[in-house]
């Protein structure tokens, strides 16, 4: 048997082995008991430039057939035509492309800039128009959305003990709301019927709730709705309180044309907006749960606010998913500290000196903090936006057409 010490002559041999094989067909090479591993060709620079070349050339030609399909949705509201659901949503992620695209083409004009392109996109991510967005890009998007909402969940179920919720109702409601704390205190959470847990939470005003919960809170709202949480906590609730608005809109939108008439990609984007989880969920019982989104959204009168905390508490439970009982289980989290402020709100006509001094001095020391926080800040926000008055609007056209 020949034995061979040398590494170059073995490397020599297998070479010359190889490129004899190569002009052989495959079962004299296997009579002759050669055998080698040829692994696939690796992809060079130039297939790599070419793909990504033909990418976002795709991506162009794409986005200019959505800006020629939005320019006649524009001239179709300009005419007084009334938008579709459908329509308006395609006018909206147009018009984000565009205002994109023009820090993208930076990149593209400037020499040398797409070279910086990679490092753009990590700390902006928005950055790229979703025409040049690929697959694997979106699904790494979506699977960093799911890993954020896991860890949300369980930073809003430690931290909703910190929520203040003032709120000025009837001698009924009252009445009602000291019954329902009774019940949820003292362990019989079970007598609490699904009429009064709604009616109790309808007293939880969306305003109210982001104007008072601290800041970790207001940081896992943010993540848990997708939006990035920078800034001064006025500006996380203004951005906040903008998301929802938009929500707001989707909802009655939805409702008018009917959840049966949303297909499965719509679905599974409505579903995500909201914060209910798509992953592993069959669209007959997604439709269910957005139907019972939007009856204790538009119907109910349940706020925006209540119901993401809800969602967040039963992320990842798919199988015995309830919102009413996710509901409950937000209002039984809170402490019995806030429902003794909550009751000075309750009792306002019984309130004491004392009472009210206390709860002026927690709002003059939140107004002192925001100043501060706008001191430190270069670009100052004004927020003006009101979830509340966005509900009312429904209820005071239908009290003049009873009017009428």
């Amino acid at each position: 048997m020949l034995r061979i010490h040398d590494p170059r002559l073995v490397t020599r041999t297998v070479f010359l082995g190889g490129r004899l094989c190569a002009g052989r067909p495959a079962s004299l090479n296997h009579g002759l008991g050669l055998r080698f591993n040829s692994s696939a060709p690796k992809t060079t620079i130039w297939q790599k430039v070419k793909h990504e070349a033909q990418h976002y050339w795709a991506g162009t030609k794409l986005l200019g057939l959505e800006i020629k399909i939005s320019s006649k949705l524009v001239l179709k509201a300009a005419s007084g035509y009334e938008l579709t659901r459908r329509e308006y949503r395609q006018l909206q992620r147009t018009t984000s492309d565009v205002l994109r695209l023009f820090p993208f083409a930076m990149f593209v004009l400037v020499p040398f800039a797409e070279l910086l392109l990679p490092v753009a996109l990590k700390l902006f991510p928005n950055l790229l128009p979703s025409t040049y967005e690929s697959k694997t890009d979106k699904e790494k998007n979506l699977k960093k959305l799911r890993t954020t909402r896991t860890k949300v969940s369980e930073i809003l179920r430690t931290q909703a003990k910190h929520i203040k919720l003032p709120s000025t109702i009837t001698e009924e409601q009252r009445a009602d709301y000291k019954d329902f704390y009774l019940k949820l205190k003292s362990g019989r959470s079970q007598e609490i019927t699904k009429e009064q847990l709604l009616r109790v939470a309808k007293l939880f005003k969306d305003d109210l709730i982001l104007d008072n919960v601290s800041r970790g809170i207001l940081i896992a709202m943010a993540k848990y709705i997708n939006l990035r949480p920078f800034g001064t906590d006025q500006i996380l609730r203004y951005r906040i309180r903008h998301k929802m608005l938009k929500i707001k809109k989707d909802d009655k939108l939805i409702d008018y044309e009917g959840v049966k008439s949303l297909s499965p990609a719509e679905l599974l984007v409505a579903c995500g907006s909201r914060g209910i989880r798509t992953a592993d969920t069959p669209p007959e019982r997604l439709r269910e749960l957005l139907q019972i989104w939007l009856d204790m959204r538009l119907r109910e009168k349940i706020p925006s606010t209540l119901m993401i905390l809800a969602n967040a508490y039963s992320y990842g439970n798919t199988e015995n998913y309830s919102h009413y009982e996710a509901l409950k289980n937000v209002l039984n989290s809170l402490p019995e500290e806030f429902y003794h402020e909550q009751e000075l709100h309750v009792d306002d006509e019984k309130a004491t000196f004392e009472q009210r001094m206390n709860v002026l001095k927690e709002q003059e020391h939140l107004i002192e903090s925001e100043n501060v926080e706008e001191k430190d800040q270069k670009v100052i926000v004004k927020d003006k936006l009101s979830l509340d008055d966005d509900d009312k609007k429904p209820d005071e056209e239908e009290k003049k057409q009873e009017v009428k």
